[in-house]
């Protein structure tokens, strides 16, 4: 043969090796909503399901599994939204590809390690209960998810994988009321039937995600599958064999003076307590015995320079200049030496003002007898968070979210390829303008891909 044919021969199987050992690409969310609890309180994504495919906006929850949609019929279910989205109800007999999961379906047997599962009629059923004491039930469908994707084409392109999500016929508590209402909840837990793992156990994308959640102006971020990459970026392991995401906190410091808090209020003992990272949960709790001494230290610290008053039960400040002037910075330390900043704005909220002047009030709270920390978007905000799923740990760094990022896209083997993904401006839905792949071949197996996406 000549060379030029054994050349063109070997470019194909080149070709074939790299489609083979490519990684799974990485998927990207549009965000919405914000941390302020006096405006939104939520950050929140569209999902398209079924076929054809249609719109549902559901909050972004790591404190839980599942995803779950609004379906019809449905008792308690808003038809309607203060947050300005359109509210449609999921039907499947409306969907040509859906259909309900069988209580013999090996997946229903997934279920019930997230939620109370029975047996309606021969469907696999389900109930949550949440921590505000909302509810919901319904049954489980499978259908198609379709998916906004970066991988190896010149642009982002669109697939679809067929997934398990939950169809709520009821719902109860506070997600019965219009003013934030929602379509659904989209639970990013570890669990079996949620969809980080769906998608990565069918090798559509990589078992780990990432979101960065702007906390000025009107909110929005980024959500993306796969490992934002940032040269600050530290992590913690996860705590093992937890339904949570489950991190050790080991201490709480003010004006870099570590607080006079027994580590023994951070763990976990019985499965309770211990410290948990939770997109849906909006402030952050602390530990009963953590509260009264970091309200303390950062009352000490500015006893000087404001006035403290209390307002509906909650400590607070009333200040004529700028909190970040006047109040220290804290810090949450983990274990592996990895420690959260806490800037004033990631520990107090702005209450209202008083004759010129603004009252600032602690946004951290305690849960009475639970001996439990959750952190929620309060201090998850302007920070980049990676769930690294294959690698069991958590990291973060602090991040102006309305900036590009990189994203690495692992494969549950190991292998890794790196996404230059551009700006995702936030606030709106996700277009990708400017898309570029660098290809680069390593001794004939191992692609590096590198990728630039514009922003809106």
């Amino acid at each position: 043969m000549e060379l030029g044919e054994l050349k063109n021969r070997d470019s194909f199987r080149h070709r074939r090796i790299l489609q083979q050992q490519s990684s799974p690409d990485v998927v990207d969310f549009p965000v919405d909503g914000t941390y302020d609890p006096y405006r939104v309180g939520l950050y929140y994504t569209k999902v398209q399901l079924g076929t054809p495919p249609r719109d549902y906006y559901v909050q972004i929850d790591t404190g839980s599994d599942v995803l779950w949609v609004s379906c019809n019929p449905c008792n308690g279910c808003p038809t309607s939204s203060g947050l300005q989205i359109p509210i449609e109800f999921y039907d499947p007999s409306s969907s040509s590809t859906s259909s309900t999961v069988s209580c013999s379906d090996s997946r229903c047997s997934q279920a019930s390690r997230s939620s109370d599962s029975g047996c309606s009629s021969g469907q696999c059923s389900y109930k949550f209960q949440y921590g505000d004491g909302s509810g919901t039930s319904g049954y489980y469908v499978s259908d198609y998810m379709h998916l906004n994707t970066i991988g190896l084409g010149p642009e982002s392109s669109n697939s679809s994988a067929n997934v398990v999500f939950g169809c709520s016929t009821l719902q109860t508590g506070d997600l019965t009321k219009t003013d934030r209402a929602v379509e659904g909840i989209f639970g990013f837990g570890q669990n079996g039937l949620s969809i980080i793992s769906q998608l990565s156990s069918q090798g559509i994308a990589p078992d780990s995600f990432s979101h960065c959640l702007v906390g000025t102006g009107s909110g929005g971020g980024i959500l993306v599958i796969g490992q934002i990459i940032d040269p600050n970026m530290v992590y913690t392991p996860l705590v093992q064999s937890q339904p949570h995401y489950n991190v050790n906190l080991e201490s709480i410091s003010v004006n870099g003076q570590t607080l006079p808090i027994d580590p023994s209020t951070f763990a976990i003992s019985d499965n309770q307590g211990g410290t948990i990272i939770d997109s849906g949960t909006t402030l952050t709790y602390l530990a009963e015995n953590a509260y009264t001494p970091f309200v303390d230290a950062i009352t000490q610290s500015v006893s000087q320079s404001v006035q403290p008053l209390i307002s509906k039960g909650n400590r607070c400040y009333l200040i004529t200049s700028s909190v970040s002037e006047v109040f220290p910075t804290a810090s949450l330390n983990f274990a592996g030496g990895a420690s959260m900043r806490l800037r004033p704005q990631d520990y107090l909220l702005q209450q209202n003002s008083v004759n010129g002047a603004e009252v600032w009030c602690i946004g951290f709270q305690t849960i009475s007898n639970q001996g439990i920390t959750i952190l929620g978007d309060l201090v998850l905000k302007d920070k980049i968070i990676v769930y690294d799923l294959g690698g069991q740990r958590i990291g973060w760094s602090d991040y102006d979210c309305t900036s590009s990022v990189n994203v690495s896209a692992t494969t549950i083997g190991g292998r890794s390829e790196v996404v230059n993904a551009g700006q995702f401006n936030s606030g709106s839905p996700l277009h990708i303008t400017r898309f570029k792949v660098i290809t680069a071949l390593i001794l004939a197996s191992i692609l590096h891909l590198v990728v630039t996406v514009g922003g809106l």
